[in-house]
């Protein structure tokens, strides 16, 4: 007989089917969601600012946005060595689903306990709010704050994991913060980069390191106005596809962005944030924010790598995996 939570996965799987037959062709919200009810999980109120009673000055930026859904509960028993924290958008389930069944899956490194996160905002779709929820209900590895889901609040939702991890996992030892459309070596992440056997570092940032300015071209994706970021050049950031750092930064980061103005490029204003605390983040060649072709000896030589699909994931994870014994 099938368990319960095979159940669950399957009636999850019909019902974002159904989603987005029903985005696809354009019906009124208010019909579909006369036909599915689902229980709104309530989130025990937060103190926002219990971690950080120590700001005494007026906020930029408060952050005061409330959890719509929330694991508070995440590091409880047992303190994760590393927390992955994925930046994701509502009709990505394929590519969350992916990531839970490979390299996220936080049963997968016996000896060191991993939690994964996946991180939204509030969708302007009903429906797409009602998917996500029952897809907490099953996994609970997503948090959601009450912002708007858009690429142009990326910033938004990396400051809500660097909370998180503040408020509810500070005494985690590192963080990954990364994309849902990339692939993570953990063989190489867990004991090339971090080892766990070794001393905890502090203030430590690490990844793609990228030394640039300020796209003028209003037509750019990256464009950034001269009246919001006057400067000719950015500081060192690391690419937003994949960085680590270690957890102590997380705190860091979220109380000094309260006093810094908020920019869209997610990477750059990390970047901003590092510089004012005097972090400067290292390079690291085994980040990758591009598409690779795959090879096994070449994925075995990189962290992360950038634009692979849910269906590559399954493959070069099946790969990687079966033949561990093979040698480059």
């Amino acid at each position: 007989m099938p368990s319960k939570v095979s159940c669950l996965y399957l009636l999850t799987v019909v019902c974002w089917a159904s989603a987005l037959w029903y985005l696809s062709v354009s019906r009124s919200s208010s019909s579909y969601v006369g036909q599915v009810t689902i229980p709104v999980r309530k989130t025990p109120k937060v103190n926002k600012n219990n971690t950080f009673s120590n700001i005494r000055t007026r906020s930029l930026n408060p952050h005061d946005f409330g959890y719509l859904i929330n694991e508070e509960k995440k590091c409880d028993n047992d303190t994760p060595f590393l927390i992955i924290l994925i930046s994701t958008t509502h009709k990505e389930f394929d590519a969350r689903q992916a990531i839970r069944e490979t390299w996220g899956d936080e049963s997968a490194m016996t000896d060191v306990r991993v939690v994964t996160l996946f991180l939204l905002g509030r969708s302007t779709d009903t429906v797409l709010n009602q998917m996500v929820e029952q897809e907490s209900q099953i996994f609970h590895d997503i948090v959601v704050e009450d912002f708007i889901d858009s690429y142009h609040n990326l910033t938004l939702k990396t400051l809500m994991g660097m909370r998180w991890v503040a408020t509810f996992c500070s005494k985690a030892q590192y963080v990954l913060k990364t994309d849902s459309d990339i692939f993570v070596n953990m063989e190489n992440l867990i004991y090339s980069l971090l080892k766990p056997t070794t001393k905890p570092r502090r203030r430590y940032f690490t990844g793609y390191v990228i030394n640039g300015g300020p796209i003028r071209d209003m037509r750019s994706k990256w464009y950034m106005p001269r009246d919001l970021y006057p400067e000719s050049k950015y500081p060192p950031f690391c690419s937003g596809t994949g960085y680590v750092f270690s957890a102590d930064v997380a705190e860091l980061i979220y109380k000094t962005s309260l006093h810094t103005r908020l920019l869209h490029l997610e990477d750059v204003y990390v970047g901003v944030c590092l510089r004012k605390l005097g972090i400067h983040p290292f390079q690291n060649s085994g980040f990758n924010h591009w598409k690779m072709a795959y090879s096994l000896c070449r994925y075995r030589r990189v962290v992360t790598v950038h634009q692979i699909s849910p269906e590559e994931m399954h493959r070069i994870w099946n790969d990687m995996t079966s033949k561990k014994h093979l040698k480059c």
